[in-house]
């Protein structure tokens, strides 16, 4: 971990201020953690100490951060006995946080346009993004998130007209539209107003609308199940964009010590080993997904 990581990371007793639950699982959780939430860019992540008997924390991407509150948000996935203890945690009990961690995402140089694809609990780390570059001027973003399971947000028809996308496709997150970004859902399971297939194919469907003009304007940024995170960057191959991509690994330190998050990418040298909590979680899609 670097000087300049460590100058911004903190370790804070977080009080629940809002812990709900969604179905398949799946609970968003509010939190009190101000020098946390007064650093946090998308991407980034928090190592979290889900019970006070269990020393072995896990990571959670930062969902949203809220630094006149104080206040960060998170969203997981009942997996294992960790996020199980987790999940029976109740608003103003305190929970151990470290963060924020890791290298979240940057500006592409010249594409100040965003294209986000996001799929199950992949979808914070874009969701923040997506708030994020709805505040900076000149940055058109258009957000596409995929689930099998129920969305756990609110969910409202686009008022925004995405070509090449059927009408079966009607709705984005209201917290999307809210922030004027325009988005469509996803999904496999046969939820109404969203896209009956893939998310990546849902992307695919716009994206052939556009010009080669157009299209070089954008980056794509992604995270999501790895087969996801695959078709993702085989799309920004095929229409010639930058992609940046946020991975998701099992960790147990969460600061760079241990490498049990190492993943092997391309790099300029060539093949390397690198450490998705301190050296990611972001990377180049080039670099997770040589040609």
């Amino acid at each position: 971990m670097s000087k300049a990581q460590r100058a911004t990371l903190f370790d804070e007793d977080a009080r629940i201020i809002e812990h709900r639950a969604f179905a398949g699982q799946q609970y968003i959780l509010r939190l009190a953690a101000p020098q946390c939430a007064a650093h946090a860019r998308a991407g980034q992540f928090v190592h979290l100490r889900c019970a006070p008997d269990l020393p072995m924390r896990r990571p959670l991407s930062i969902m949203d951060a809220d630094s006149q509150a104080g206040e960060i948000s998170l969203l997981y996935k009942v997996v294992g006995t960790g996020l199980l203890a987790l999940s029976q945690q109740t608003a103003g009990h305190n929970l151990r946080v470290l963060g924020p961690i890791g290298n979240g995402f940057q500006p592409v140089p010249g594409r100040h346009g965003s294209i986000l694809i996001g799929g199950g609990v992949g979808i914070p780390p874009l969701l923040f993004l997506a708030k994020q570059r709805s505040a900076e001027p000149g940055s058109p973003t258009v957000a596409f998130f995929g689930s099998e399971i129920p969305f756990p947000f609110d969910t409202v028809p686009g008022k925004a007209r995405l070509p090449g996308v059927p009408a079966a496709a009607s709705h984005n997150l209201a917290e999307l539209e809210e922030a004027g970004v325009a988005g469509r859902l996803a999904s496999t399971a046969g939820f109404d107003g969203c896209y009956p297939g893939y998310v990546t194919e849902l992307a695919h469907d716009w994206l052939g609308t556009l010009n080669a003009g157009e299209r070089a304007q954008y980056a794509m940024y992604a995270c999501g199940p790895e087969p996801m995170l695959r078709s993702a960057q085989a799309l920004a191959r095929e229409f010639d964009l930058p992609s940046r991509l946020c991975l998701e690994e099992f960790m147990a330190c969460g600061v760079g010590g241990c490498a049990g998050c190492a993943v092997r990418l391309e790099t300029d040298n060539g093949p390397a080993m690198k450490r998705v909590c301190v050296d990611g979680p972001v990377f180049d899609g080039d670099a997770v997904y040589p040609r």
